[in-house]
């Protein structure tokens, strides 16, 4: 028999339906598994709340009520805010804080009534405030790759994509500003998509850049992540200004359609001299499949792919500065002991609570959104964002998806790139301009490069074809076994 931690969501959801082992025993299992972790993948526990819910998920499938994945485990990243668990934000100025309620996505999910039934094994390790592309920015520990426990697992959401390599639990929710699902989803050898902007209510997750975070799935499978994507989606026009009128639909339904016809743009600009030699050869090798399945590769152009790094770290930080404002002492997070007056609380609070790479950000921001500097460098960097989302639109109407890698490299080492910002910021070249156009992007395992470390095939949908970005990663699952692939620990 397959053991628990090696099925994926659709089989584990169909065991426990069938009454073949109930939700309380699986919840037992993958706490187990994941409490003995020393990746540093989890932040933190609540083994009576995790139960309490499972055994909810029991009583729902006896009763007829259970959601469409009842009891099958899964953790959040810790930038949502959930009521029985903390939520720091990976940042020492939130420790200890628990929520009154709950992230829409959470309760979208979970248990609750209307939920998806999931259980939540507990809340997983993050960048601080999701500002990082290598989770060593946590303020309280780094996490490690499971393929290679001296390199970093991606980031932001690099406790998410560690927990569900190395079979902690079957899957997992990230969240997405410049690539945060997609690179980590590479780096680990896993699956994650990140939804057209707006596909998934952003009310209880901490907030960014409010123009660029998205939530999304992260799992062993396109399938899965087909699953919990289809129950996270839909309005949530009272709770959230940003969510989008487009009704709720099963991203699920056309997984095994044929690729006959379809049209895959293959951007020039991502297959430059700063590419990793293996990283290429297996994105081409997968490119190679999708011909194989009746697919057409076809050469597009994204002229401004460049230009996406200065653009995304002129508005991110911008909006990080204003969002990051709340955070002063008064009503919830740390405040500092030693003060005089408010300015020196708020000061001091401030300087305890935040990481180096945080106040960098806060202060980059506060520079491109002051007198004198907004026009120069805020108002250009959105007129620059516009066009880039031209040029995806351009190349739409000559293909159908657009894919290439997800980073320029393999995971590279822990400590490698911690005294050099820039050169983290540049492994971001190829996430980044889906993020800024706002469109669904996904990362699918594609292949090895560099050290045996895993390669993601990145793929790029129009907006609102989340559908057919799953298909076709779908599909290529079929053809190759990569997504079946697991690092030595994970045993």
């Amino acid at each position: 028999m397959t053991a628990l931690h090696d099925m994926t969501v659709a089989a584990l959801a169909d065991e426990i339906r069938a009454k073949k082992i109930s939700a309380t025993e699986v919840a037992h299992h993958f706490l187990a598994r994941s409490q003995a972790d020393i990746s540093g993948a989890f932040l933190s526990f609540n083994p009576e709340a995790t139960l309490a819910q499972a055994k909810e998920a029991d009583a729902q499938l006896t009763a007829g009520t259970a959601g469409p994945m009842a009891g099958v485990p899964m953790a959040h990243k810790d930038i949502f805010v959930t009521t029985d668990f903390p939520t720091t934000a990976g940042s020492k100025i939130l420790e200890g804080y628990r929520s009154p309620f709950d992230a829409t996505v959470v309760r979208k999910l979970g248990v609750q009534a209307g939920g998806a039934g999931m259980v939540n094994v507990g809340k997983l390790n993050c960048d601080e405030f999701a500002m990082g592309s290598s989770n060593e920015n946590s303020a309280y520990k780094p996490v490690t790759n499971p393929w290679d426990t001296s390199r970093v697992p991606g980031g932001s959401s690099g406790g998410s994509s560690a927990a569900v390599a190395a079979r902690l639990v079957p899957a997992a929710t990230g969240t997405d500003t410049g690539g945060s699902i997609r690179q980590p989803a590479s780096f680990c050898g896993i699956t994650g998509i990140k939804p057209t902007y707006g596909r998934a209510s952003r009310y209880g997750m901490i907030a960014y850049a409010s123009s660029l975070d998205q939530a999304g799935p992260m799992a062993r499978t396109a399938e899965d992540c087909a699953l919990m994507l289809s129950a996270m989606c839909g309005p949530d026009l009272d709770r959230d200004s940003t969510s989008l009128d487009v009704p709720a639909e099963n991203f699920a339904r056309d997984l095994n359609a044929s690729l006959d016809g379809l049209r895959i743009g293959i951007p020039k600009e991502f297959f430059g001299d700063g590419l990793a030699p293996g990283v290429r050869t297996a994105v081409d090798a997968a490119l190679q499949e999708y011909e194989k399945l009746g697919a057409k590769l076809v050469p597009i152009s994204l002229p401004r792919t460049e230009l996406s790094i200065p653009v995304y770290y002129i508005i991110a930080p911008a909006e990080a500065s204003s969002n990051l404002s709340r955070f002063d002492g008064v009503k919830f997070g740390h405040r500092t002991k030693d003060y005089t007056d408010l300015v020196s609380m708020y000061k001091r609070s401030r300087a305890e609570g935040f990481g180096e790479e945080v106040k960098r950000r806060i202060m980059t921001g506060a520079y491109v959104l002051s007198h004198g500097y907004y026009d120069a460098y805020y108002v250009q960097a959105q007129k620059i964002r516009r066009m880039i989302s031209d040029d995806f639109q351009q190349a739409f109407q000559v293909c159908d998806v657009i894919a290439g890698p997800v980073a320029p490299t393999v995971a590279w080492k822990l400590g490698e790139k911690t005294d050099d910002p820039v050169a983290n910021y540049l492994a971001d070249i190829f996430t980044l301009p889906a993020s800024l156009a706002g469109l669904p992007g996904m990362s699918v395992p594609a292949g090895f490069g560099e050290e045996g470390m895993p390669v993601g095939l990145q793929l790029i949908g129009n907006y609102f074809k989340e559908a057919q970005l799953l298909n076709a990663a779908h599909r290529l699952q079929q053809a190759t076994d990569f997504h079946l692939r697991q690092p030595g620990g994970a045993k």
